[in-house]
């Protein structure tokens, strides 16, 4: 059930009560402290996901297990199950961005999203400063049974993607933008703001939370 490090109770109870297992969250966390976890986590189920590791972090986690997935962009590594299983939710969770820049945050979602055993796929680079980019994507956006939005700066595609769609959007703010964005508040703001129904809004960079909500609604 739990497993006792000296540093880390490990949960291995967490597909039960959380539908997945533990993920390792790695900022403040030791190379070793990581490694280890990771060693118990493939014990158990031979699958890990890893979030917000640094480049140490990653070459360790690597080298210990050449399989391993590392998405530099996204600081994330996922060891997937050998062999991977088929996506379980009931649909697609789209991963929408406005702009580049925020590509971080949504790799972090997307990764998530396929180790809870989502079907995904990105939308990239549609954000309201060209508006006719997302306004022709509206056979995608309609296709998808969850959409996550990821969008800094005004913080303003949820709404646009809020306004075309009836499937649950997921509003992700992210810390781009010039001095006014208050790192990523002014695009928080604006997202609990949204004039648009059926949107709802994770904290800040939030990607991982924003999958975690996108995989419940896609398994429900």
């Amino acid at each position: 059930m739990f497993e006792q490090l000296p540093f880390a109770t490990v949960d291995h109870l967490r597909p039960i009560t959380q539908g997945h297992q533990e993920v390792i969250f790695c900022p403040d966390k030791t190379i070793g402290q990581v490694v280890a976890i990771a060693e118990r986590l493939v014990e158990k189920s031979g699958s890990f996901l890893v979030t917000r590791a640094d480049l140490g972090q990653m070459a360790a986690l690597e080298a210990r297990f050449p399989r391993a997935e590392v998405n530099a962009l996204g600081r994330t590594v996922y060891l997937p199950p050998d062999p991977e299983p088929a996506p379980t939710g009931r649909g697609t969770v789209l991963i929408c961005t406005a702009g580049t820049s925020d590509l971080p945050v949504a790799e972090e979602a997307a990764v998530t999203a396929r180790a809870f055993k989502n079907r995904v796929e990105r939308l990239t680079d549609v954000g309201v400063a060209g508006i006719h980019r997302v306004l022709v994507q509206t056979d995608v956006l309609r296709s998808a049974t969850v959409i996550i939005v990821v969008a800094g700066m005004d913080g303003a595609l949820p709404s646009v993607v809020g306004g075309l769609v009836k499937v649950p959007v997921i509003a992700v703010p992210t810390s781009v933008g010039y001095g006014a964005s208050f790192g990523g508040l002014a695009a928080l703001l604006a997202m609990l703001n949204s004039c648009a129904s059926g949107v709802t809004v994770v904290n800040i960079d939030n990607g991982f939370g924003a999958a975690a909500a996108a995989s419940r609604i896609n398994h429900s």
